[in-house]
């Protein structure tokens, strides 16, 4: 069989791509995090509390102080109880478990295991259908008792509804929360949004250890759904073997621009959203080569897509990677939860992470990545040139440091 010297040098660019934008960070974060990411145990310190992170669990260090207790112990809990429910999908998930856990703890109340609710009417899921309940037991069990289902003997008529802004503080709990706490004896948290925006400001003061603990060290797939995950991964990889086995993640969903007004930012050449044309055209001019192999995050494929394709041929929705045994369990509905939790942790696994659309999902995405030593974002933009560096469109949340992860990891 005779050697095609075009997609050699297709394969020998694209490789290279990967590699200038690896090496335009800096080297020391991103190989101290990246080798941390891989399983191996070891200590962040959260504003003077050292902790210890091993294979995404996150735990006291011996002789540490702050708010973990040994290991030994549990959490020391009140009668009250705190419930809640996951909604929105995984981008909003990550916010409502942080804040969840933030009332519980400053409360010392216990936590029950949220539900899950979909967009639609009665799209109800427990938990475990898509997280891994025991080790978000285990994670937490020195900072909050949390247990699986609220006792019978407590009625949900005496529950009291608490609405709550996200990124909660421990002033905000004392003062809005906890006198409504002691008066109901349990309460059910719900999580509003003021803001989609995860920069630190100087306003934010110190984050709170057991914020950056719910944040980054409780959510995990449970087995089934991170299996399905790995081998669509792992799909693309072996679709990108001439790149190196790399790949890029672009959260791209047409109905969501059909919706969205992509209007400027207000830095030249920035919108708040893109569509496939501009998509392809960004990425081309970053130096990509055609034979980049792209996940996207629309449910299905859709014809105003097929502009991306015809620039990088392997480009794909989750249909074409996903094994065909679980299609039809994971593949359901287009707005399902077992969808938008898979896009988002594809998206926070890929080589490279391009936003399409501003929002939660970019925000939560990069500080996941963050979280697992991959700083590689890049925000699209206009360029109006022939050709464009990477370095120019690295998301400021990287580059200036200042999303709210750098707050829990250093």
């Amino acid at each position: 069989m005779g050697v095609d010297l075009r997609q050699v040098v297709a394969g020998i660019l694209t490789i290279t791509m990967f590699i200038m934008l690896g090496q335009m960070l800096h080297r020391d974060y991103y190989d101290s995090l990246q080798e941390k990411a891989q399983g191996d145990a070891h200590d962040i310190e959260f504003e003077g509390s050292r902790v210890s992170v091993k294979d995404s669990l996150v735990g006291a260090v011996e002789g540490s102080k702050g708010p973990w207790m040994d290991d030994d112990n549990e959490a020391v809990s009140s009668k009250g109880y705190v419930t809640f429910s996951l909604t929105n999908g995984p981008e909003y998930h990550i916010s409502q478990i942080t804040d969840a856990v933030m009332v519980a703890k400053h409360l010392g109340a216990t936590l029950v295991l949220p539900d899950i609710r979909g967009s639609k009417p009665g799209d109800e899921r427990s938990f475990e259908d898509i997280y891994y309940a025991d080790k978000l037991i285990k994670s937490l069990k020195n900072v909050v008792k949390v247990v699986k289902q609220l006792p019978e003997e407590v009625s949900l008529r005496n529950i009291a509804i608490v609405k709550v802004p996200t990124r909660v503080t421990e002033d905000y709990i004392k003062e809005h929360i906890k006198p409504i706490f002691k008066s109901k004896g349990n309460i059910r948290v719900a999580t509003y949004f003021p803001s989609v925006n995860l920069r630190k400001s100087s306003q934010d003061g110190e984050t709170d250890p057991v914020a950056c603990l719910a944040m980054f060290g409780s959510l995990e797939l449970q087995p089934e759904v991170n299996a399905v995950v790995e081998s669509m991964i792992e799909k693309l990889r072996t679709h990108s073997r001439k790149s190196g086995g790399r790949f890029i993640a672009v959260d791209l969903r047409i109905d969501i621009l059909e919706r969205k007004n992509c209007h400027s930012t207000g830095v030249a050449g920035s919108k708040t959203c893109y569509n496939a044309q501009e998509i392809a055209l960004f990425l081309r001019k970053l130096g990509f080569s055609g034979d980049t192999t792209i996940y996207l995050t629309q449910p299905r494929w859709d014809s105003s897509l097929n502009i991306l394709k015809d620039i990088f041929p392997k480009t794909f929705t989750k249909e074409a990677i996903m094994p065909a045994s679980k299609r039809s369990k994971y593949l359901e509905s287009e707005n399902s939860e077992y969808e938008n939790v898979i896009d988002f942790y594809i998206s926070s696994r890929s080589d490279v992470f391009v936003p399409a659309i501003s929002g939660l999902f970019y925000a939560n995405t990069v500080g996941k990545r963050i979280a697992l030593g991959k700083p590689q974002v890049l925000v699209p933009a206009e360029i109006s040139e022939t050709s464009g560096l990477a370095t120019d469109f690295i998301s400021p949340y990287i580059s200036k440091k200042n999303h709210l992860a750098y707050s829990c990891f250093c």
